[in-house]
């Protein structure tokens, strides 16, 4: 599995040794500038939304603004304005910038699918919802509800992902496929998760307040895996896929079935990382 180190996560800044002033350097931005442009060379018929979408921007936050925008434009709540709301959100929220690098660092590393960091930010609807939620979440909690409900509604409708603006993440989260994914009011998810397509961080009834799952770091949710109630997954665990979770699972084992009992270890420290969705039960079969 490919590493990404940390400098990577974040822009750095260096010194020039010329004129001793500091200078910002962001090698994830630099890379998907180059990667932009050995793209252009080679598809020629999408250089205007290559060029329009990274090359015609200096930050690589300004180009996720446009990127999301453009997706979840609205005959009646322009692209213009989303944008203008994103980047007013970042002027506030400078931070996010480090966190989306995170993110994008996470799919690169843990997605074999993906070989290019301008895959997750052209392509990946996983990536474009959880950064439209962090757009959204801050809405939310700067009392700007309406315009978080409404970004929540056209990601739903535009990549199939309803996560509720209140709902917290991590930084450096990985949404494989992502169709299907339904995260709730009061969920909370820790740093470097990866969850893949069809799961539910859901309620178990009716009830009000806090009522949604409570996710560690490093945790792995596999595909179609329902985790329900104010519960709480431990650190460093994993969902088997299709899975009903609905009590608490301790650090750094493994659950499966309906419902979910625990059948073995994670079988490593991180398994959100590792991405490995086998296990050996008590009988040493697969």
């Amino acid at each position: 599995m490919r590493r990404v180190r940390k400098e990577c996560d974040m822009a750095a800044k260096t010194r020039s040794a010329a004129d001793g002033k500091v200078q910002s350097y962001d090698p994830i931005w630099s890379e998907i500038r180059r990667e932009a442009a050995s793209a252009m060379t080679a598809e020629p018929a999408l250089g205007s939304f290559i060029y329009a979408t990274l090359l015609s921007h200096d930050r690589l936050e300004e180009a996720i603004c446009h990127r999301l925008a453009q997706r979840l434009d609205h005959s009646e709540v322009e692209a213009v304005l989303i944008n203008q709301t994103f980047q007013s959100l970042l002027q506030a929220r400078p931070d996010l910038g480090g966190i989306f690098r995170a993110d994008l660092a996470a799919v690169f590393d843990r997605d074999p699918a993906c070989h290019r960091y301008i895959e997750p930010l052209l392509y990946f609807k996983g990536f474009h919802a959880l950064a439209t939620h962090r757009f959204a979440h801050e809405l939310w909690e700067a009392g700007r509800r309406d315009f978080a409900l409404f970004l929540q509604s056209q990601s739903s409708r535009t990549f199939g992902v309803d996560i509720h603006p209140a709902a917290r993440f991590g930084q450096g989260i990985m949404i494989d496929h992502a169709t299907g994914i339904v995260v709730g009011e009061t969920a909370e998810v820790g740093n470097n998760c990866s969850f893949l397509h069809g799961v539910t961080l859901g309620g178990s009834g009716k009830e009000m307040g806090d009522r949604h799952p409570k996710i560690g770091e490093g945790v792995l949710i596999g595909a179609g895996a329902k985790v329900l109630g104010n519960i709480t997954v431990g650190d460093g665990s994993r969902v088997a896929a299709g899975s009903v979770v609905l009590h608490d699972v301790p650090p750094h084992v493994t659950v499966a079935g309906v419902p979910a009992k625990v059948v073995g270890s994670s079988g490593c420290a991180e398994p959100a990382l590792e991405m490995e969705q086998t296990w050996v039960d008590d009988f040493g079969g697969l």
